[in-house]
């Protein structure tokens, strides 16, 4: 057995591995291109105000850097995570739409998940 590997110490191991990003924020990075869709369409369909089509080059460059494994992408998706979150949840309170209530929850669990310690350590 190697030197290396006896060791188990993060720093001398390959760090080849580490540059490779997990199935969780590959999973966020197509969400988040699929909220971009979103908002290019109901924009397009006018179901929702022309300013948000801001958002849609947010959330596109946000996946791609979450992809490439940049820090400033990991904080852009976590902030869009959590505004999404809450406003889903006020969608769900006030207007009573239970689509918000799903969304919410998925937004959290992305949230959750973008805060762990071993997703942050693989950002650059």
């Amino acid at each position: 057995m190697s030197k290396e590997l006896e060791d188990k110490n993060p720093e001398t191991i390959d760090s080849s591995a580490k540059k490779i990003p997990l199935p969780g924020m590959v999973a966020i990075a197509l969400y988040m291109l699929v909220l971009a869709a979103t908002v290019a369409f109901g924009v397009v369909g006018k179901h929702l105000p022309w300013m948000m089509i801001v958002l849609m080059p947010v959330f596109v460059v946000a996946a791609f850097g979450l992809l490439r494994l940049f820090r400033w992408a990991w904080a852009l998706t976590i902030s869009a995570c959590f505004l999404l979150m809450t406003y889903n949840v006020w969608l769900f309170l006030e207007q009573k739409q239970a689509a918000g209530a799903i969304q919410g929850f998925l937004n959290l669990l992305f949230f959750f998940y973008l805060v762990r310690e071993d997703v942050r350590s693989r950002l650059r």
